[in-house]
């Protein structure tokens, strides 16, 4: 009978070898202030590479900013001035709770439905979490 050292060491080794990519990064939103209206220029580049929704992730801003807004040909409209610092940090608080898997911190999620639950599915490593206000 072999000791636990040993099978783990064995299982160990039949895993696929994988390379480990640089941490990821939302780019950073280019941000206009025009007035009383604040512009996020390159929002519909940061949704698709978040890989989500821009309907939600600006309904998510709105709520967070709490101004009303728009989209329009991949571009986001705030009632308000906002700093591009300010914009950049409620992104990073969607990214952290929205796309990136708390268990193994990769960016490969999707936002399924369980039922009336709105859960959090990673596809590198199978963890599911419910998220709120999606």
């Amino acid at each position: 009978m072999q000791s636990y050292e040993e099978l783990l060491k064995r299982a160990l080794d039949r895993l696929p070898k994988t390379e480990e990519k640089g941490r990821w990064e939302l780019p950073e939103p280019a941000v206009q202030i025009a007035g009383k209206r604040t512009t996020v220029k390159n929002f519909a580049d940061l949704c698709k590479y978040m890989r989500r929704d821009q309907n939600s992730v600006a309904k998510y801003l709105y709520r967070e900013l709490a101004v009303p807004g728009s989209v329009d040909k991949g571009q986001l409209f705030l009632q308000g001035k906002f700093s591009a610092d300010a914009i950049r940090k409620r992104m990073g608080y969607y990214v952290k709770e929205f796309v990136l898997c708390a268990e193994c911190g990769k960016p490969d999620t999707d936002i399924v439905k369980v039922g009336r639950i709105h859960m959090l599915k990673c596809q590198a490593c199978g963890v599911m979490r419910s998220v709120e206000g999606k």
